[in-house]
């Protein structure tokens, strides 16, 4: 009997279940039940300033601010670094929409500048030529958990006064020459959100070694409040405080996360190892200055060429086959409704007064780009090797896949 798409009726590869998100167990219970006892929900609840310590160690720095959400740490993290209303915040085109927004929720603009086709984080030749007098802040966004070109962007940084804050909200634990994703900007951003390597379902931190930043930030989440100060002339604040039983869960699942770190990185290179034999699915480029890579996603760009079909055509065929895949994001941050009509309600100084061209961006979006969720490399390496092998029968069987109808 001859071999066939399991979309069109044959065997597929994979029947199994992948390993579920999130992991937890008595530790979370146990961990939560000492929150609980403790009488101290909020500030002052002994799990939140163990997270912030321990979390602060993990990535390279002195000081963490733990806040409500990846959104939030942007937006303080700008607060306090002191943006002001109609700065420009140059950012990557790619990535998502809540970057942007915290910008705009900073009342300032966000430009947006294209990625490189290899790596999908931000390109420093389009970061240097979208640079404007007004152009105060970059967020680097270290996409899919691979840290960006932050050498290049740095140095680009610090010849034009601009202030680099890193979005590492995919990034936890990701390193760059030993160098910990956060630790090498003015401040770094992260976020537990549920599908996050690290989380709490949602939440979010900001690290730094700046210990006047990290002041600030923890005025900015604490409606403007210090640790001794009741009042502040700080400016816009607000609660963003995260509470102790999100930090109880955070300190548990800390226990489980280098393990799962070293199982996503063994089998992300084993699968990268499986797809080099594959024509046409190019994962996402990593160079050997990347010590650590995060895997939140595992990304990979199809060529259309070599199979004749589109990538949603393709990605039907791939999850027959028993591995759920996705496009992503299918429209450059630009062209969506809130950016495109500048819906940005109160936030007046934030208008776009020109479109930089994102060719890559626009390719990625429309037709190459997709990935695997981080969960699909937690299983064993007979999971991961079925992820290979349903790559390789697609190409194999790459002239049945004009048979596919969605």
């Amino acid at each position: 009997m001859s071999e066939e798409l399991a979309v069109l009726g044959g065997k597929a590869i994979r029947s199994d279940p992948f390993p579920q998100w999130p992991v937890h167990g008595d530790a979370e219970r146990a961990s939560l039940l000492e929150a609980l006892d403790s009488g101290r929900w909020s500030l002052g609840n002994e799990a939140v300033e163990r997270f912030e310590e321990t979390f602060a160690r993990l990535h390279g720095c002195k000081y963490a601010v733990t806040v409500t959400s990846g959104t939030v740490a942007l937006r303080t993290a700008l607060l306090a670094a002191g943006i002001r209303a109609g700065d420009e915040v140059i950012m990557p085109a790619y990535t998502f929409q809540a970057t942007a927004t915290a910008i705009v929720e900073a009342n300032a603009v966000p430009v947006f500048a294209d990625v490189d086709r290899a790596t999908l984080t931000l390109s420093p030749t389009a970061f240097e030529a979208a640079i404007t007098p007004r152009t105060r802040f970059v967020l680097p966004v270290h996409f899919a958990g691979l840290p960006s070109d932050m050498d290049a962007i740095l140095d680009l940084a610090a010849r034009h006064g601009i202030t680099v804050i890193e979005d590492a909200c995919q990034a936890h634990g990701a390193s760059l020459d030993g160098r910990p994703v956060g630790s090498m900007g003015a401040a770094g951003c992260f976020s537990f959100q549920s599908s996050k390597n690290l989380n709490c379902g949602e939440g979010g931190a900001i690290v730094t070694s700046d210990e006047t930043l990290a002041r600030r930030c923890r005025q900015v989440r604490n409606c403007g409040r210090g640790a001794t100060d009741p009042e502040s002339d700080l400016g816009i604040a607000g609660n963003y405080r995260l509470t102790g039983f999100q930090a109880a869960v955070l300190n548990a699942q800390l226990t489980r996360f280098e393990g799962q770190f070293a199982t996503r990185e063994r089998n992300a290179a084993l699968l990268t190892e499986m797809l080099a034999d594959v024509p046409g699915i190019i994962p996402q480029y990593r160079s050997d200055r990347v010590t650590r890579h995060a895997y939140h996603l595992y990304s990979f760009r199809y060529d259309a060429s070599v199979y004749g079909v589109s990538r949603e055509v393709y990605l039907a065929a791939l999850m027959g086959e028993g591995i759920a895949g996705t496009a992503g994001y299918t429209e450059p941050l630009y062209r969506m409704p809130l950016f495109a009509r500048e819906a940005y309600g109160p936030y007046t100084a934030a208008r776009r007064e020109r479109l930089n061209a994102c060719p890559v961006t626009e390719a990625i979006c429309h037709g190459e780009g997709a990935w695997l969720y981080q969960k699909l490399l937690l299983g064993s390496d007979e999971d991961t090797r079925d992820i290979g092998h349903a790559f390789a029968k697609l190409y194999r069987l790459r002239d049945h896949l004009r048979e596919v109808r969605l």
